[in-house]
């Protein structure tokens, strides 16, 4: 079982713009403290190996300079590669999906025997599809950190009985998971409306990345094709059945 509301409540989550490079930007931010030292932690977001027991496989080279290559998602450039050294480590890459290109860095500090872990990913503003930003709000990536975030908590803690990505995906299906992601989407809803975005846009945001993330909607915000076919069928079949199923058939058809 997870700690679903323990984990969510774990996260701290930030959402701000400002001008960088002479850019106007998103920053979204994510920090979490866990309760293993700092050498643990960096080993297990730096370490080929690791990653792929949490998040996903990784290829290429990670140290300085070199190129990687997340399995089916993200790759990039590391910018930056700071070591453990006293009290705080850090790196610093680019992030490169779908043609675009946004930067992720990676702060990691040592907290008494513990350690917080932070991300701050940015985007420059003019990059973002619009219909994506109106549709989903900042949970379009915010949720998918939190699923991370979730994934290095239970490494962390006990890395034989984590579960591994794969298993996350179908738990993410499961009553407990779609509670999780439901949490996460109404956290960044959280966030964004403390960024300044109206409640009602960032609640139907929060819904419409809920949806996304446990499969019932696709990017552009519309049912799943399969499911809405499902539904369409059940409502003819409540039809033919007759008037005393037309309350079955009014639900089916949404």
């Amino acid at each position: 079982m997870v700690d679903v509301l323990g984990q969510l409540g774990a996260v701290s989550r930030g959402v701000r713009s400002e001008v960088i490079d002479g850019e106007p930007s998103s920053v979204q931010t994510l920090e979490q403290t866990y309760a293993a030292p700092i050498a643990d932690v960096w080993d297990a977001v730096t370490d080929p190996a690791r990653i792929a027991r949490w998040f996903m496989p990784v290829t290429g080279e990670l140290g300085l300079g070199g190129r990687y290559q997340l399995e089916g998602n993200a790759g990039g450039t590391v910018l930056e590669c700071r070591p453990p050294e006293g009290d705080s480590a850090s790196f610093r890459v680019t992030w490169e999906f779908g043609g675009g290109v946004t930067w992720l860095a990676v702060r990691l500090t040592a907290e008494g025997e513990g350690t917080r872990f932070a991300i701050e990913h940015v985007a420059r503003e003019a990059d973002v599809p619009a219909g994506m930003q109106d549709m989903f709000g900042p949970g379009a990536t915010g949720v998918g950190w939190d699923g991370g975030f979730l994934g290095l908590a239970q490494h962390l803690q006990s890395p034989d009985a984590a579960m591994t990505p794969e298993q996350g995906e179908a738990w993410a299906m499961t009553e407990e998971g779609h509670a999780f992601y439901r949490g996460a989407a109404d956290a960044w809803a959280a966030a964004s409306v403390a960024s300044g975005t109206d409640a009602a846009t960032a609640k139907r945001q929060a819904d419409a990345t809920f949806g996304f993330y446990t499969g019932q909607v696709g990017m552009d915000g519309q049912a799943d094709a399969e499911d809405q076919a499902g539904a369409d069928g059940q409502a003819g079949a409540d039809d033919q059945a007759g008037e005393g199923d037309h309350d079955g058939a009014e639900d089916a058809r949404g």
